[in-house]
């Protein structure tokens, strides 16, 4: 067993944790959706064992915010079931897994960050859903599994928030975007940076099995945010006018306070995430160079 397997293949986050992974020559298996459903048990385990991996990081996840509202079965079959699965899996086969979850399981109206073993309440269908992979995961693996909270994510490979503000600012003269729910803007590829690392420590006995929370230092809201977007454009950032959720009713609530603690980076020797503002630096000729050269406008993935 030497192998990684990458779930959700086909998605925004997977591709920089392949990218990792590749840079520091171990080998992976990468599977998409069309590879690898993993809500079906015969499907994974026969994955598992053709591919034998040491570590499985599970990227596949329903994203749509929104569509979970109306339709909880179907994202808890994704969100819940698939990590149960792969989870047994794990099990069975003596693997590491890293479960990809969300800030999205906390109430949202905390005032302080939340910390990695602080009490959890989702209000939305999508954070329940999510809540329910988080605890079949460390039900199952309670030694060998590991689940990494991330928000606000952006990055070149997919639909998000830096690149549909990039599009609209070449087409819009002013942007009103809510000033009243404060996160943590996280990079795809520092996320699979710490993934990696994790995976290791996980493989060398460094790292306890637990959860982590893979966001980026400091804070902002989604105006200071889109700020920061327009001013790295060169574009006045005074055209972003800050306004409040209820400008944007959405079927699931947003939270308003999505900032997680990182206290628990400490024990595994491995540092926190650096700030947003630097990593936004660094990702955003990449992010440009993407948006440009795609008409897609996508920003269901959070």
């Amino acid at each position: 067993m030497s192998a990684w397997l990458v779930t959700g293949a086909g998605g925004m986050l997977a591709p920089d944790v392949l990218e990792r992974l590749a840079a520091d020559g171990i080998e992976a298996v990468a599977a998409g959706r069309a590879d690898l459903d993993i809500t079906d048990a015969e499907s994974v385990r026969a994955a598992m064992a053709e591919h034998r991996p040491a570590v499985v990081v599970n990227c596949a996840a329903w994203t749509d915010v929104d569509g979970a509202e109306t339709q909880e079965e179907a994202a808890l079959a994704v969100n819940g079931t698939g990590p149960r699965v792969l989870a047994e899996a794990c099990k069975e086969a003596g693997a590491a897994l890293l479960h990809v979850s969300t800030d999205y399981v906390f109430a949202g109206d905390g005032t302080e960050p939340y910390a990695e073993d602080g009490p959890t309440g989702p209000r939305s269908a999508y954070g329940r859903t999510k809540l329910a992979g988080e605890r079949a995961v460390l039900e199952l693996l309670p030694d060998t599994g590991h689940v990494v909270r991330t928000a606000w994510l952006y990055g070149a490979g997919g639909g998000n928030f830096v690149r549909t503000m990039i599009k609209l600012e070449a087409v819009k003269d002013t942007l009103d975007v809510v000033d009243d729910q404060r996160g943590q803007p996280t990079w795809t590829a520092d996320l699979a940076d710490r993934l990696v690392r994790l995976g290791k420590g996980a493989l060398d006995g460094t790292v306890k099995a637990g959860v982590h929370h893979g966001t980026s230092s400091g804070e902002t809201t989604w105006f200071g945010f889109t700020r920061e977007i327009f001013r790295l454009l060169g574009a006045d950032p005074e055209r972003v006018r800050p306004t409040t959720s209820a400008a944007f009713v959405r079927p699931a609530p947003r939270p308003s306070y999505s900032v997680l603690g990182h206290e628990g980076w400490r024990e595994t020797g491995i540092e926190p995430i650096r700030d947003w503002r630097e990593a936004l630096a660094e990702a955003f000729p990449a992010l440009v160079a993407a948006e440009r050269g795609s008409d897609t406008l996508d920003v269901t993935r959070r």
